[in-house]
Order: C-alpha cells, then structure tokens, then sequence
C-alpha cells in the first residue's frame, strides 16, 4: 500500500513539474523566439525567413532579407513547397497568431527547424533589434 501511495505521489509531482515548464515552445518542436534570439539564428544558420503577412502590409514594413509568402493566400500550401525543409525557418506576422498558425502547418509538412517571432513584427517594429525596411 506504502509502494502504491509512493508511486501516485511521485506521478502527480513529476506531472507537476512538466506542467510548470517555460511555454516557449507554441507545438511540436516549434520555438518561440524573441528579436535578439532572432537575430543570433540569423548569424548563426542558414536560415529562410519568411513573413507571413499579406503582400500589402510586406509592402508597407518587413524584416531586411525576409520573403513573403501569405499565409492566408490560395496558392499558400504550393508556395511552401518552394522552401528547404532540411533548413531551419523563421517564421513572422503582425502580431503572432498567423506564423503560430503556419508553424504548425509547416512542422506537419516536415521541416525540422521552426522558429516563430514573438509578438509578431508590431511587437519589434520599432525596437533596434531588428532591422526593417520600410515603404518609402
């Protein structure tokens, strides 16, 4: 009876524990990153950086050397066949919610590396961490 007790204790603690981890991660080997980790990866890797954001609102701002493939596009699923999944991808939008969507779709599509832009491009756009080339 000791043993069983034992044994429940140390499930609920260690599920607990795994519950309490940092939530950095939005799916399956998907990693939010913030602008400076953003710009380390860029340093660091080869990497495809990609904004999600309709053509119009690229048009108006985007991250330097970051192509544009729309999320919300008819052609989306076919212009993604189009990157390297060997090679890792940053994905960002206005504010989060369609590179989290695109993440997914890319990490089920099997690319490897998936990195998805905290905040979106809002949250950076006027902040020196990234550099970003606007309408003029």
């Amino acid at each position: 009876m000791k043993k069983l007790i034992f044994i429940c204790c140390l499930v609920l603690t260690v599920t607990s524990l795994t519950s309490c981890l940092d939530k950095k991660e939005v799916g399956t080997d998907v990693k939010l990153v913030t602008a400076e980790e953003m710009q380390s990866i860029l340093e660091l890797e080869d990497v495809q950086l990609v904004d999600v954001r309709t053509s119009e609102e690229y048009d108006e701002a985007h991250i330097v050397n970051a192509q544009n493939i729309d999320f919300n596009s008819p052609t989306f699923e076919e212009d993604i066949t189009k990157l390297d999944k060997t090679k890792p991808v940053i994905l960002y939008c206005k504010s989060g919610g369609r590179s989290a969507k695109c993440a997914k779709k890319l990490k089920e599509a099997g690319f490897k590396k998936v990195y998805d832009l905290e905040g979106g491009i809002s949250k950076w756009l006027h902040s020196d961490k990234i550099k970003v080339k606007r309408k003029s």
